[in-house]
């Protein structure tokens, strides 16, 4: 059995790859995984592959062992895996509820890792990776630490992992977006220190670009000339450069 394994796949940029995914090709089934059931039966009606929902929160890293478990029984050949799922919390780091700060490294971070090592015993030769980072990934990011941390460390594992699985045949790539206007922004809180945003980008363009990406064998994905212009300047600057700049843009000390 030939499947994609899609990860926050309720709604954002998860549920639009879900969406470009079936567009593009054929599987005996499409696995979406999200906390939210509902939001995954719909897909049933509107995709043309067969949809297998799983309902796991994968900030709970355990969850992943409901995966591994279902990998067992099935035994699947995974032509894609996608991790789309996150979050984030915006604000300054030490007033900020520590378990969210935890959960948010757990999804981001944590959840990826583990899906990707579970996933790996049942990709072969022509498979692929594709884990949702961000333009946050580049910099330390104040008011959004541990958020721009995990994302960091996804680009630095997918990059590694890539390398590693290169003579495998597994190919590994990162989607490093800027600004996307989905609910994961109205989750995270930010009104207040997020003040200045320079282009807002559709969920559905950024998943559009990373299949065309992903088709060129390409290890980042970077959609728009101002977020690619930004992430040069970003590597050619000093740190502390980088993180002034952020925080006059966005009115803050």
């Amino acid at each position: 059995m030939r499947i994609a394994v899609i990860t926050g796949a309720s709604a954002g940029i998860g549920r639009e790859f879900v969406y470009a995914v079936d567009r593009q090709e054929r599987f005996d089934e499409i696995w979406v995984i999200a906390r939210r059931e509902e939001r995954l039966l719909e897909l049933k009606e509107k995709c043309r592959n067969p949809i297998r929902p799983i309902c796991l929160d994968l900030a709970d890293t355990g969850n992943v062992e409901h995966y591994r478990e279902l990998l067992e029984r099935e035994k699947p050949e995974i032509r894609l895996l996608i991790n789309a799922a996150g979050c984030g919390v915006f604000g300054p780091f030490e007033e900020k509820d520590l378990e969210k700060l935890l959960g948010s490294a757990r999804l981001n971070a944590l959840a990826l890792t583990a899906m990707c090592h579970v996933s790996l015993p049942y990709m072969k030769k022509g498979s692929a990776i594709v884990n949702m980072g961000s333009n946050s990934a580049w910099q330390p990011v104040p008011y959004q630490a541990v958020y721009g941390a995990s994302k960091s460390y996804v680009l630095s594992l997918s990059r590694a992992i890539g390398r590693e699985l290169k003579p495998r045949g597994v190919h590994v790539m990162c989607v490093c977006p800027g600004w996307i206007k989905t609910e994961f922004q109205k989750t995270a809180q930010h009104d207040e220190y997020i003040r200045y945003v320079d282009r807002w980008y559709g969920p559905e363009e950024v998943a559009a670009q990373a299949m065309k990406d992903l088709e060129k064998k390409k290890t980042v994905s970077i959609l728009g000339h101002p977020v690619r212009r930004q992430v040069r300047l970003v590597k050619l600057l000093p740190v502390k450069w980088v993180m002034d700049i952020w925080c006059r843009q966005q009115g803050i000390e």
